[in-house]
């Protein structure tokens, strides 16, 4: 059996992607669930969970994926493509939304700490993400529309596919429909997210926030950006050039091998969200807990106070000392 070079190249980012991802986002979500025991639930914790749950799916799936590659057929009943395909695109732009929804949390913690606060609720977030996966699901069950009975399966080489070769009614709805997803769910989500992350970059610069603070909260944000394009503008890019040219684009399935990658990046972004927690875990995994406990145990004694200060300073608060009171407030969650 013949695999050209590139499917060699996908199948090895895959099974890649599968090690490193079903790990990272177990890590992720003991790691926040303790925290939701220990601490409460708070809006990161609650989007953290949500990505893992995303992402999980995700990672179920990448073996299919991979197998479908190596064989270059489509050997699972008819009916499972369907499924396939739902849950895989669901969980791709299922991320793209949590990721935006962590940025613009991170944004008004840091902008409006106080009246934040106010709203600062576990309730109020899990709301968000029942909102937020019911606009996904709602796009992606239009798609199943233009399925026609078919499952989405074609034949093509004497070899079946999997949501790949489309008729021309499909092509009708389905067109339309991605550059509607990538408009709505990924560039209109970018374009939040970028100005959320240039606003917190602005406000932590400008802020008193001591230097480790600030590149924290620095490293953060534009990791989460970086993240963001890198993962979803390449496949998002095929439904913009698919519309234009009026076909699928042969180089759509790998245009999602960096979208792949977000199972095993968002867990290393979501460890350095709660970073305590994330170093505690593995200072004991590396026999090195007790010293690395003394440590951040002194620290947070330290910084407690001044925390509390910055939450009870009088409401005439300026714009800078907001981002110091809301920077110094994230770089403890």
């Amino acid at each position: 059996m013949h695999v050209a070079v590139k499917d060699c190249v996908a199948i090895f980012v895959y099974s890649f992607t599968f090690l490193l991802g079903l790990p990272a986002n177990l890590l992720v979500l003991s790691v926040y669930v303790r925290k939701a025991r220990k601490h409460g639930a708070t809006p990161n914790v609650v989007y953290a969970l949500n990505l893992c749950l995303a992402n999980l799916v995700l990672v179920a799936w990448l073996p299919v994926k991979a197998l479908e590659t190596l064989l270059q057929d489509w050997r699972l009943p008819a009916p499972v493509c369907p499924a396939y395909s739902f849950f895989l695109f669901s969980s791709l732009y299922g991320s793209c939304l949590f990721i935006t929804a962590v940025t613009m949390g991170r944004y008004l913690s840091i902008a409006f700490p106080l009246v934040y606060k106010r709203y600062r609720r576990a309730r109020i977030s899990c709301v968000i993400s029942a909102a937020l996966w019911a606009f996904v699901l709602l796009h992606l069950g239009v798609g199943l529309v233009a399925e026609g009975g078919a499952n989405f399966v074609s034949v093509k080489d004497d070899a079946l596919a999997c949501y790949d070769h489309f008729n021309a009614s499909q092509l009708a709805v389905l067109l339309p429909l991605r550059l509607e997803m990538a408009a709505v769910l990924f560039l209109l989500p970018l374009i939040v997210s970028s100005f959320c992350t240039l606003r917190c970059v602005t406000l932590v610069w400008q802020s008193n926030l001591r230097p480790v603070g600030k590149r924290r909260v620095l490293a953060v944000a534009l990791s989460t950006l970086a993240v963001f394009v890198v993962c979803y503008a390449p496949y998002n890019a095929s439904h913009v050039v698919g519309f234009v040219t009026g076909e699928n684009v042969a180089w759509r399935t790998y245009a999602m091998l960096t979208s792949s990658c977000n199972v095993f990046l968002e867990p290393v972004v979501m460890l350095m969200l709660s970073p305590v927690t994330s170093r505690g875990m593995v200072g004991r995994i590396c026999g090195g807990q007790s010293r690395f406990s003394r440590t951040e145990g002194f620290r947070h004694h330290c910084t407690t106070p001044n925390t509390a200060a910055n939450v009870r300073s009088p409401a005439t608060i300026t714009e800078g000392s907001q981002a110091a009171a809301g920077g110094s407030k994230l770089s403890q969650e």
